[in-house]
């Protein structure tokens, strides 16, 4: 798979990381849900026994509305000085 969908073609394109997660979380349920893989002739999550039909995107879209969205996770930093080295 190449990396190219995920490369920032804009200015406004997933500046946040929370975004970024949704849009990928949002292509990652549809390629396993929604699209037919070439090779196995259904969607990966049939395959596996995951999901029992293929779903179309407004079931999709129904399973995903009535969930309250994720709260953001503050990640603290802690950055460290290192002393020493060249003066």
């Amino acid at each position: 798979m190449t990396q190219r969908r995920f490369a920032r073609l804009t200015n406004g394109f997933s500046k946040k990381l929370t975004n970024h997660a949704a849009a990928v979380s949002l292509y990652v349920s549809h390629y396993n849900l929604c699209r037919v893989h070439e090779a196995l002739r259904t969607t990966p999550a049939v395959a596996l026994g995951v999901a029992d039909r293929v779903w179309t995107i407004g079931d999709l879209i129904d399973a995903v509305l009535p969930l309250e969205p994720n709260r953001p996770v503050r990640v603290t930093r802690k950055f460290r000085v290192i002393t020493g080295g060249k003066r």
